[in-house]
């Protein structure tokens, strides 16, 4: 099931695409503070960089 799911979402919306609109759409209901979404942001972009880097230092393709 996961496989499914990362596969529609991988050809419809990119993933850091999708962290910032659930953030949004927490926000915007109220589960998330702002200061909280940046967090949220912050993380996810500096954990992606950081995997990014290693996997194009080591010659892995991104995707396949």
């Amino acid at each position: 099931m996961k496989e499914k799911i990362d596969k529609f979402l991988r050809s419809w919306i990119s993933k850091k695409l999708l962290v910032f609109v659930i953030g949004t759409i927490l926000c915007l209901v109220g589960k998330l503070t702002s200061t909280d979404f940046v967090t949220l942001a912050i993380t996810y972009i500096a954990g992606q960089s950081v995997v990014d880097t290693v996997a194009t230092l080591k010659g892995y393709k991104k995707y396949k």
